[in-house]
């Protein structure tokens, strides 16, 4: 079974010289790959020289993180493609788990290890912790973080489990799935066009499954940190698009819900002095509302829209009942 590891870069050099020798060193059963998404640095020239034996792959244009995979795959042939951010080391012997789990489960199609901080290592990382889920409102959540909340890493997520999505800091698909299901959301840009893709394959009758005998060690927000609101922008708007196209049942109801939910999160961020995180969800809506008719109509091509959610509010479980670790939900 081929696996090719992608890493995407924009203007990364400092990143690549951290990250990459980890990645080398562990990962001897896999080509490696970094897509340059038009950087303005020498991180090509950099690759070149001190990495030679490193394939590289140079878009033209920085579209983000959904048009940079979609480009860049196109010219990889292989069984498993492993998208993995710049900011990320990984272990020994964290392919060996995922690779057999691949070869003995022909309907996983997306695989994610645990995501550990890369600065806290006992502690599980914001972007995706040990397997993602979405609540009834289409809120995201991970065992291991609930909003802002990271649990200590204990062992208590040494597991295999089925998830509902995988983190694109570290995201294991079969090459074959990714070209059925089209990819990458390109409207999205970055930010939850993973769980977009995720839901999709699950909408496709495959499974995803979270692996915790594999881990990696993940900076996080090396791109846009949580305190940009451009952030904040994406993650309201991409929540929406992601749940418009492809939540199963009646959509209005859902977006009515959402429109409320998230005033209130608009509202929380006037009082935590914090305008234009506010006027960035308001942008979001309003590009929401734009771009409705281009969804429902990618709405109407999703098969097999399937139940996504485990709890009924993880913004009720969290804020009101103060339920701030999973265990507890």
């Amino acid at each position: 079974m081929e696996i090719a590891i992608v890493i995407l870069n924009w203007n990364g050099k400092k990143l690549l010289e951290a990250f990459l020798p980890s990645v080398i060193e562990h990962s001897k059963e896999a080509t490696i790959y970094v897509v340059d998404n038009a950087s303005t640095d020498d991180s090509v020239s950099f690759l070149n020289t001190k990495y030679p034996f490193i394939r590289t792959i140079q878009n033209k244009e920085n579209g983000g993180y959904a048009k940079g995979y979609n480009d860049a795959l196109k010219h990889i042939e292989t069984d498993i493609f492993c998208l993995l951010n710049s900011d990320v080391e990984v272990s020994a012997n964290w392919l060996t788990p995922i690779i057999e789990t691949f070869k003995n489960e022909p309907k996983t199609a997306i695989i994610q290890p645990k995501l550990l901080d890369y600065k806290r290592k006992d502690y599980f990382e914001y972007a995706g912790a040990a397997g993602g889920f979405i609540d009834k409102y289409g809120y995201p959540y991970c065992r291991g973080r609930i909003f802002n909340t990271l649990e200590r890493d204990t062992g208590q997520y040494n597991d295999a489990l089925e998830i509902f999505w995988a983190s694109g800091a570290c995201f294991f698909i079969r090459s074959h799935v990714f070209n059925d299901i089209h990819g990458f959301d390109e409207h999205f840009f970055a930010h939850m066009e993973e769980i977009d893709l995720c839901w999709r394959t699950k909408n496709a009758g495959y499974q995803i499954k979270y692996i915790g005998t594999s881990q990696v060690y993940h900076v996080g927000g090396a791109t846009l940190s949580s305190i940009n609101p451009k952030k904040t922008y994406l993650n309201f708007r991409n929540s929406l698009y992601t749940l418009t196209k492809n939540a199963k049942g009646i959509v209005l109801f859902l977006i009515i819900v959402r429109l409320f939910l998230d005033g209130i999160a608009g509202i929380k961020f006037l009082l935590e002095f914090k305008p234009k995180h506010m006027f960035s969800i308001i942008k979001a809506h309003l590009s929401f509302y734009l771009n409705l008719p281009r969804l429902l109509k990618q709405r109407r091509t999703t098969r097999n829209k399937i139940k996504y959610f485990q709890r009924t509010s993880i913004v009720f479980d969290y804020f009101v009942n103060r339920k701030n670790n999973y265990s507890s939900l």
